[in-house]
């Protein structure tokens, strides 16, 4: 073992879940129908025919599941307000139970000392605003601002740390481009408008939130990768400048910059999938966050194809993947921490998720064994403490997930939870991970692994 690493006392110690993956209780207490109900309640959509229906009963267990948090040690805990559960119809007339449900959620949190960072959107947008448009709808943007309003105004006492949309990109690629997730569309010039779209409600929001509550910190949590060269040679070198493009300045550059990268913005021109951009909307997307999520499970190595376009290879620096395949690279989340932090800071940085899906089951003796998250979960440590180290200010660490949940297209399969859940009981399991990372936070840091 290597040398104790001690992480700073003000430190948020977090795990992250979402409000569609976990909460269940889909039609109950007057909460409307999301497009992640619509999209679970077609045939075809979803590994095995899973719904989020029930998912893990959080709606009816939440105070044990703040007790497994507090038990766990945690400083900090990421959650998400279904919007459909506090605007039915998306706007409108508010629902008391719901409204009421997530004050309830705050209030116990902080009673047990756990900082509550509040998502307001983690993709499950309310289908009647769906069928108004959605977000190809610029009104959307107004309905989403005036949602934020309403979650400020009833929690803004209490709640200082606020993200408004969770992978922002993945949301518009997956749910209008590839049509994996909701709503199904299989449109890339749609996608980008989408996205273009979230980016103004993004800014919009920030404004609106600083105006009403000053002493607050506005987030904003996309996903984002380390891109290296496959090798030195200088095609590679390109190729991953053009994934680091892709998937990282695309949605940073206008946030903090107020412009879409300039060769990205020709690439699309050439496919005619780039959005329209109304004459005002750049300067409003031109909110930097007060501090930067990140959302990161992998990096990416780029090689020229022989196609001519940047593609990703298999590298030798790879050791580990997930059982979904996605590769275990820790000291990518170091060197990604940095390059942000040259190009966009200095900022502050949460991590916002960071996971591993095994296939996790209690063995014979009733434990969850998982030694393969115990041990990414002290590599990506030892990664952050490394950034810290280089003079990252990166503020907390939001473990993916605090428990297995439906993990959207992929349904119930994949794991990824410090906590097991047995999904015909509702049994919480705290696995070996769950525990290692209450040790973890109890002593404030973690010995390097040589």
């Amino acid at each position: 073992m290597g040398p104790k690493l001690s992480f700073p006392k003000d430190f948020l110690w977090g795990a992250s879940t979402a409000a569609y993956q976990i909460e269940g209780a889909w039609n109950e207490d007057g909460k409307g129908e999301s497009i992640w109900d619509r999209f679970t309640h077609t045939a075809g959509h979803i590994a095995n025919g899973d719904t989020g229906d029930a998912a893990c009963d959080h709606y009816h267990r939440m105070q044990e599941d703040i007790e497994l948090m507090h038990g766990m040690g945690l400083s900090g805990y990421r959650f998400s307000i279904s919007w459909p559960r506090v605007l039915p119809k998306g706007r409108g007339e508010a629902n008391t139970a719901g409204v009421d449900f997530y004050s309830r959620l705050v209030d116990m949190l902080l009673e047990k000392n756990i900082t509550p960072l509040v998502t307001l959107y983690h993709w499950d947008l309310p289908q009647a605003i769906q069928d108004a448009g959605g977000w190809l709808n610029r009104r959307t943007i107004d309905w989403f601002t005036e949602y934020a309003l309403l979650m400020y105004r009833t929690l803004g006492d209490r709640v200082h740390l606020w993200t408004t949309f969770n992978e922002p990109f993945v949301c518009a690629e997956l749910g209008f481009s590839s049509g994996e997730h909701a709503p199904g569309v299989c449109d890339t010039a749609t996608a980008m408008q989408v996205f273009h779209h979230i980016l103004v409600a993004n800014g919009d929001a920030f404004a609106a939130g600083r105006a009403m509550l000053p002493g607050a910190k506005f987030i904003i949590s996309p996903a984002l990768v380390m891109a290296y060269p496959a090798t030195e040679n200088a095609s590679d070198k390109e190729a991953a400048e053009q994934g680091w493009n892709y998937n990282n300045a695309y949605q940073l550059e206008p946030i903090f910059h107020g412009a879409y990268p300039q060769t990205m913005r020709a690439e699309m021109e050439r496919r005619k999938v780039f959005p329209t951009i109304l004459p005002d909307d750049m300067d409003r997307i031109m909110q930097p966050p007060d501090i930067l999520g990140v959302n990161h499970y992998f990096s990416l190595f780029f090689a020229r194809g022989t196609d001519g376009k940047p593609t990703c290879v298999k590298s030798d620096r790879v050791k580990a993947a997930s059982d979904l395949g996605w590769p275990v690279y820790p000291g990518g989340l170091t060197d990604l921490l940095v390059r942000l932090n040259g190009t966009y800071g200095p900022i502050p940085f949460f991590i916002t998720e960071n996971g591993l899906a095994l296939k996790d089951k209690p063995s014979s003796d009733g434990k969850v064994h998982d030694p393969r998250r115990s041990e990414y979960l002290r590599g990506f440590l030892c990664a952050v403490h490394d950034a810290i180290s280089a003079g990252v200010d990166v503020k907390g660490y939001f473990h993916w997930s605090l428990m297995d949940n439906f993990e959207w297209a992929m349904g119930y399969g994949p794991r990824f939870g410090l906590t097991y859940i047995d999904y015909e009981t509702q049994r919480r399991i705290v696995k070996e991970s769950g525990r290692e990372y209450s040790s973890i936070i109890k002593s404030g840091g973690l010995e390097r692994v040589a």
